[in-house]
């Protein structure tokens, strides 16, 4: 049995978006009505994504940690999901600074991530419009998902497996460029003990 692939996923955006509801409706196929929504939880999920055993760990966080509980959760994480309500102009006006934040902490390294926007059923309250969701991805160089963890419309299952399909490309080539520099040390230390034994 060839061993499973690991990706560490963390989920953010501002309480009351329903990330959580996402995540149960991603691994269940179900809505949760009711939650506490000041828990933060850590799920484990395997699945089959193009031929390849991957296994996800999915941080679900709370909302509403502070700034030091939310830099060790980026530390932690490897793809991100950032979510905000569409019904809720405020909640996408966050996910700007929370990408920055990423970027702050993960540098040199670019984010993986995708941007959804969530509570696509409550399109009479919509206060975010589908074309700003685009072009905010066009912005984050991301995948951009509307859907509804209600509902299930939108592609829930398509979002999670392109971020892992994303992070899995990235550390494929992030695992080619470290091989390829650590070969030209054994080169570089093996011509210098070349050049000593003939000098």
């Amino acid at each position: 049995m060839a061993k499973s692939a690991e990706v560490k996923l963390a989920i953010f955006g501002r309480a009351g978006v329903g990330k959580s509801a996402l995540v149960v409706r991603f691994l269940t196929k179900r809505f949760i009505w009711e939650y506490d929504p000041t828990l933060e939880s850590t799920y484990r999920h395997q699945a089959n994504i193009d031929d390849e055993v991957v296994s996800m760990e999915i941080l679900d966080t709370a909302g509403q940690e502070d700034t030091i509980q939310k830099e060790g959760h980026v530390r932690w994480g490897e793809g991100f999901v950032l979510v905000y309500d569409i019904t809720d102009r405020g909640s996408f006006e966050e996910v700007l600074p929370l990408k920055n934040l990423l970027d702050e902490v993960k540098k040199p390294k670019n984010v993986t991530l995708i941007l959804v926007g969530n509570k696509a059923d409550l399109d009479h309250s919509r206060q975010v419009s589908t074309e700003e969701g685009e072009k905010l991805a066009t912005e984050l160089a991301c995948a951009f998902y509307e859907c509804s963890a209600c509902t299930g419309e939108g592609n829930i299952m398509e979002a999670f497996y392109e971020l892992c399909r994303e992070v899995r490309r990235r550390k494929m080539v992030q695992g080619k460029t470290r091989r390829r520099s650590s070969t030209t040390h054994v080169k570089q230390a093996i011509n210098k003990m070349l050049t000593k034994i003939s000098s």
